[in-house]
């Protein structure tokens, strides 16, 4: 709905109304309704406008936020809608001569309710992009069930557009339209499912990981000159009895008393995630910098020339020297220690030519 302003001009004097108007299908298109008038608004800005008509609009559909006898204006415009639709109603209802009474009928819209409400758009979105990236052929090709596939379809998608746990991912699921759009029943879906999938998956990562990299490469058009490597770490709540890699180790998260393991992730310049590593929970920043280079050698090939960025926490000379025995070139910030040595030639202005930024042209 929207507010339209009406003028005619009578006996040299200009008379202004404005008028409630929605938007309605028919046959030949989309056509606009007058509701009703609501005389002269002004000297009211434009912008009070719209919040007026979405205000109207609230109270129309019955929704929460809207409490009848808070707004007097909003009230009355309302019963003029109600009886403008009542009276439409009732023309329905009453035939013209010659027409057959059950070509007509007659909806109170005030009394409609809807229900069962599925997310439809952002997840259709995703799933387009998911088959652009061909993880649909991918999987097939390593030997997943086509449960196995749509499994993994929308926990990625609910990773892009709803992140949430495995654990809230099935309530979450239930909300949207990926059950028709992939044509299966999530109805009885559990996150013991999800789980189960998540180890389907992980011994295939690498050759997930390489074939998606193939993929964005030539989707996107990107270069493999530059790579950013950089490290986390995730800790567990319980004793992870099971998991080898759980150690207790320098917590970013500040859980000492928790076990954890380090996640190495490298991106291109661009963003794209091109390789991941987990690594043991007491594992050194600084000692995971070679296994790293080693990975990105193998599935995507190291040249001379190229360029690998990386914090301080791997800025030792051994760390350097491995980078330039591959022929790399590094860009690293140096460790304090080492900055500290050019403290003094900062504090003389002498020698240093001052910058000022100019705004780009157009902006």
């Amino acid at each position: 709905m929207y507010i339209r302003e009406s003028t005619r001009k009578y006996k040299d004097k200009i008379y202004t109304n404005h008028l409630l108007v929605e938007s309605v299908h028919t046959h030949q298109g989309p056509r606009q309704r007058v509701i009703c008038s609501l005389g002269d608004l002004s000297p009211r800005p434009r912008a009070d406008w719209l919040k007026l008509a979405h205000k109207v609009e609230t109270a129309l559909v019955g929704q929460d936020d809207w409490i009848e006898g808070q707004d007097h204006e909003v009230d009355d415009i309302v019963s003029k809608v109600k009886e403008h639709r009542q009276r439409q109603q009732q023309k329905l209802a009453r035939p013209e001569e010659g027409t057959k009474d059950d070509d007509f009928v007659a909806v109170h819209t005030d009394r409609v309710s809807t229900e069962c409400h599925r997310q439809a758009g952002p997840v259709h979105v995703a799933y387009e992009f998911y088959k652009r990236l061909g993880l649909e052929e991918i999987l097939e090709e390593i030997g997943f069930s086509k449960r196995a596939r749509d499994l993994t379809c929308i926990m990625t998608i609910a990773r892009l557009v709803h992140p949430c746990s495995e654990h809230a991912m099935p309530d979450w699921i239930r909300t949207t339209a990926l059950a028709d759009i992939l044509g299966t029943d999530f109805d009885d879906l559990a996150d013991n499912a999800l789980y189960r999938n998540l180890d389907r998956l992980h011994p295939n990562r690498e050759t997930i990981e390489t074939a998606l990299v193939e993929r964005e490469r030539s989707l996107f058009n990107m270069d493999q000159t530059v790579f950013l490597y950089d490290l986390t770490s995730t800790y567990f709540e319980g004793q992870a009895q099971r998991n080898p890699k759980a150690k207790r180790g320098y917590s970013r998260d500040k859980r000492p008393d928790c076990k954890q393991v380090v996640v190495g992730l490298v991106v291109n310049r661009d963003g794209f995630p091109l390789a991941h590593e987990i690594f043991e929970g007491n594992t050194q920043d600084r000692a995971t910098l070679g296994q790293i280079l080693d990975l990105i050698d193998q599935r995507l090939g190291l040249r001379a020339g190229q360029t690998v960025v990386v914090d301080r926490g791997m800025a030792y000379e051994e760390n350097l020297e491995e980078i330039r025995a591959r022929c790399l070139h590094y860009i690293v910030a140096s460790r304090q220690p080492e900055r500290d040595q050019w403290l003094a030639d900062f504090e003389e202005e002498e020698g240093f030519e001052k910058v000022e930024l100019r705004p780009l042209r157009g902006s």
